[in-house]
């Protein structure tokens, strides 16, 4: 397969990234775990609140309050209260799922996060 006669533009996943002045090398390390933000837990609040857009039919309604303590951050999920039987779901395992998600973002941050979902 051949590739002569093509003719690709900048920004097409198909080219090959130049290697000269136009490069940008910096690439944004976040070695210090915190987010990007500079604040506790970002990571984990972010994955929440992009969670539950996803989850809800008014997406607009949701709200992620963070709270920094010793043991960690703990995130409150404010949702329209039509959505929430959609982020509890069956027996609360939609409601668990976000938790592992979160707590796993949180960790990844070396953050302990805990979500509530309150009305």
């Amino acid at each position: 397969m051949s590739d002569e006669g093509v003719e690709y533009e900048d920004g097409d996943i198909n080219t090959i990234a130049a290697t000269g002045d136009d490069v940008d090398t910096d690439v944004d390390d976040d070695t210090d775990g915190d987010g990007g933000d500079g604040s506790r837990g970002a990571l984990s609040q972010s994955v929440l609140e992009y969670v539950a857009k996803a989850i809800v039919d008014d997406p607009d309604s949701v709200e992620v309050d963070a709270d920094e303590g010793r043991r960690g951050v703990e995130l409150s999920l404010h949702v329209a209260s039509d959505d929430m039987g959609k982020v509890i779901g069956k027996r609360g395992r939609v409601a668990q799922a976000i938790r592992s998600v979160v707590r796993a973002a949180g960790a990844a941050e070396g953050v302990e996060t805990n979500v509530d979902i309150v009305d």
